[in-house]
């Protein structure tokens, strides 16, 4: 009998102790690395007594301070003081954490100091003179740190193009990168702030974060008007605000909503086209699930985005870590979308999220379409 009641107790300890690891995963926080650039001895841009380094500080604080009042977000920072970070380690720091989104924070500037305007990065090979330029400036950094050229593998900041090389692993993150940008912008055009797009530059402190990723350039330091509505309160505080508000609407998206997520200035989204997502190339296998959907009305289907990418690949097992039934989806040719599973089970489509990350796509996720149209996996669960 004693040894019985034993077995019973180890029993129900080691049910108890899973339980709690499954309901510990399952409330999982949303990780935000939050980058201030520059520090110390590296003051970024100055003009007319405005200092970089002072400025993203100042934003950054704000932005977490805002973002830490969510108990399902889970804040990191590469600094928050006025301390020197080497641009590698910034990157690490966020990989270390496994955060899910790395967000750089910097002020632009210009000779002609009447350019004004915000505009966010998202790593790339674009080689648009003025793109470079700014990714120039930016990684120019490098050369305070102490050995660089070995550290940096040969990497030349006053050629960006020298990245040219970027594998599909890191391109997988292209989409939701560019995703969380687009956000920005509409958050900075909310505030009637000049939006100058969502650009892609080959930035160094970008390079080697392994997540989703964008660079904001804040505003124009060299602009009197806007460098003095960069260096106020005031002006870092809505700032702060419209990037808290993309990035808990980003997480909204991809990774459920709560009570929390609450956004405190709604932005005026910018009309835009709606993307139609069309086939590039077939699937290599018949679904039986998917014909018969076809016949059916308001059918909802879940896929799980595994990668994005500027190549086109064939959709064999080798080509996406040993994974098969990859369909690959089109915009226009410029960014193919490859993803992995089809089902209308939300369940199912759980499962196969999980093994696609298990096969090395930390950043997948899952998508919806109801009726071949691309909706939110929130909209599609409603």
């Amino acid at each position: 009998m004693r040894i019985l009641n034993k077995i019973n107790y180890l029993s129900f300890f080691l049910f108890f102790l899973f339980s709690f690891s499954i309901y510990s995963q399952s409330t999982g926080k949303f990780k935000v690395t939050l980058d201030a650039g520059h520090g110390a001895h590296d003051f970024g841009a100055v003009y007319h007594g405005h200092i970089e380094k002072n400025i993203t500080l100042g934003i950054v604080l704000k932005v977490g301070k805002i973002l830490e009042a969510n108990p399902n977000i889970e804040v990191n920072y590469t600094r928050k003081t006025d301390v020197f970070i080497e641009l590698v380690e910034r990157s690490s720091i966020a990989n270390r954490v496994d955060s899910n989104i790395f967000v750089s924070i910097h002020c632009n500037a210009n000779k002609n100091t009447s350019a004004d305007g915000c505009e966010t990065y998202v790593m790339g090979l674009n080689k648009n003179a003025s793109n470079l330029a700014v990714a120039k400036s930016e990684n120019a950094v490098i050369t305070l740190e102490k050995d660089y050229k070995q550290k940096y593998e040969g990497f030349d900041p006053n050629n960006p193009s020298s990245m040219i090389g970027l594998t599909l692993m890191q391109e997988e993150y292209l989409e939701n990168s560019i995703s969380l940008a687009s956000k920005i912008q509409d958050q900075f055009a909310g505030l009637n702030r000049k939006s100058r797009g969502v650009k892609q530059a080959p930035f160094m402190v970008l390079h080697k974060a392994y997540m989703p990723r964008v660079l904001i350039e804040t505003g124009f330091i060299s602009n009197p008007t806007e460098g003095a509505m960069l260096d106020s309160e005031n002006g870092q505080q809505d700032i702060a605000q419209a990037i808290a508000n993309a990035i808990i609407s980003y997480k909204k998206e991809y990774f459920g909503s709560s009570s929390s997520d609450i956004i405190e200035k709604p932005s005026k989204k910018m009309a835009q086209e709606p993307i139609k997502e069309t086939p590039a190339i077939a699937k290599e296998e018949s679904d039986p699930e998917k014909e018969a959907s076809k016949n059916e009305s308001d059918v909802i289907i879940f896929r799980v985005q595994i990668a994005a990418a500027n190549k086109k690949l064939d959709l064999t097992p080798s080509n996406f870590k040993g994974l098969s039934n990859v369909q690959s989806t089109t915009d226009n040719g410029q960014l193919y979308k490859y993803t992995y599973g089809e089902t209308s089970d939300y369940a199912i489509a759980k499962k196969n999220l999980e093994e696609a990350r298990a096969k090395g796509y930390s950043s997948a996720y899952l998508i919806a379409f109801k009726n071949g149209k691309k909706i939110s996996v929130q909209e599609a669960l409603k």
